[in-house]
């Protein structure tokens, strides 16, 4: 298969509508061509492109800054000499010096297939620079490793957060230029865009599931995205960064694991398999014991559950990590009321709400936890209005 970026380094007529134009990249990490080389330099080399500009988001364009909160700076990119903005710095949205720098911006970002993952917010926030200042704006697309699977609850309005970009489920199952085109929608956005798609991407195939697994290299979009397996469990593991326990961030796993030290991890497994086992379905939980050398309960060893989805237990269609961190949770609320579990601190920004609401775009999914009378059904039932509501509503969007 091809991604967008080698689709357009290797068919000039992609092209032929940059002639005279100046052309900006928005990248990252993972931004790289089939060969392992970033897309910035393989742009760089075409002549026929005038490459004036390039933009990083969350944890830059090409370094590694390790947290959330943690910001990168402007620079002149030292190889080609043309300015690189951050994004996530001392601004958010692009500003009006920064549009005057190109006529055409190119997307380059490798998501996760979740809401809460900025690349999404940055992709809204340069859409909507371009619409009003007049820019293109071209999609080179990249898998949704994740797949096309749909969960969580809808993000409710007045939610809208650097991590909740607009109303859609946690999962939400397209590409980057799918969601793009749906913002240009959705915000009736009045801006020329167009995109590069990927040529034999198909996401309901094994092993993969949305990513070319044997085929293209994994490359970390952010420190903290080691692989394929963080990526299908992230929807629900994300979660965790609300809480009080560890996501294992400062171990070899991040994102696919949770604890703490005073958890009681056998107890937690046993309680959710006997509140709702078809929630665990799709995949293998195991007690596990870590020691974050970083971040939450660093240095101190923690009880914890990994989830395993790297082998043939795996099952795409019936895994739903949203579902089984809720009830990780809500089986913890079980065996210890008084359980210090959410955690009060700033989060991108945002001082004044709970950083659980934040993630899930609402109250709803803490209020079903802290319910004592709350079941596993009171949670399928709502959240399944709003997957079914959004099945509906990306549907024409969908590109594959």
């Amino acid at each position: 298969m091809k991604f967008g970026i080698d689709r357009l380094l290797n068919e000039p007529a992609l092209r032929k509508s940059l002639a005279g134009k100046r052309v900006a990249l928005l990248a990252h990490p993972a931004s790289v061509t089939a060969e392992l080389v970033h897309s910035l330099d393989a742009i760089a080399a075409l002549r026929d492109i005038d490459l004036t500009a390039a933009f990083g988001p969350q944890h830059g364009l090409r370094g590694d800054k390790q947290d959330n909160m943690v910001e990168s700076p402007d620079f002149v990119d030292p190889v080609h000499g043309i300015p690189v903005f951050s994004l996530y710095g001392e601004v958010r949205r692009p500003t009006a010096e920064m549009m005057e720098t190109f006529d055409v911006l190119l997307v380059d970002l490798q998501d996760l297939g979740c809401r809460i993952y900025t690349f999404i917010t940055t992709l809204r926030y340069v859409l909507e620079a371009a619409a009003e200042h007049g820019k293109r704006v071209i999609v080179l697309d990249r898998p949704n490793p994740a797949g096309r699977p749909i969960e969580g609850f809808t993000l409710r309005a007045g939610w809208e957060s650097f991590v909740g970009a607009g109303p859609m489920p946690m999962r939400h199952g397209l590409t980057m230029a799918e969601l793009g085109a749906w913002f240009v929608r959705t915000l009736r956005l009045d801006v020329e865009y167009d995109v590069v798609a990927m040529e034999s991407w198909h996401p309901a195939d094994s092993p993969g599931y949305g990513w070319p697994l044997g085929e293209r290299t994994w490359v970390n979009p952010s420190p903290n995205a080691p692989n394929l397996w963080m990526a299908r469990c992230y929807a629900g593991t994300v979660m965790l960064e609300g809480t009080m326990l560890s996501e294992g961030r400062g171990t070899t796993r991040p994102l696919e694991l949770f604890g703490a030290p005073d958890l009681d991890a056998r107890a937690v497994l046993a309680q959710m398999q006997s509140l709702a086992p078809h929630w665990l379905r799709g995949c293998r939980l195991r007690e596990c014991w870590f020691e974050p050398t970083f971040h939450k309960h660093a240095g101190k060893l923690c009880a914890g559950i990994q989830i395993h989805v790297e082998d043939a237990a795996y099952d795409h269609d019936a895994f739903r990590p949203w579902r089984l961190q809720a009830l990780a949770f809500k089986a913890l609320r079980k065996l210890q009321p008084d359980y210090m579990l959410w955690r009060d601190f700033p989060y991108e920004y945002e001082h004044d709400r709970l950083a659980i609401d934040l993630i899930n775009g609402s109250e709803l999914l803490r209020e079903w936890v802290d319910d004592a009378g709350a079941e596993p059904g009171d949670l399928d039932a709502l959240a399944a209005r709003d997957e079914e509501a959004w099945a509906d509503e990306r549907r024409s969007v969908l590109l594959y």
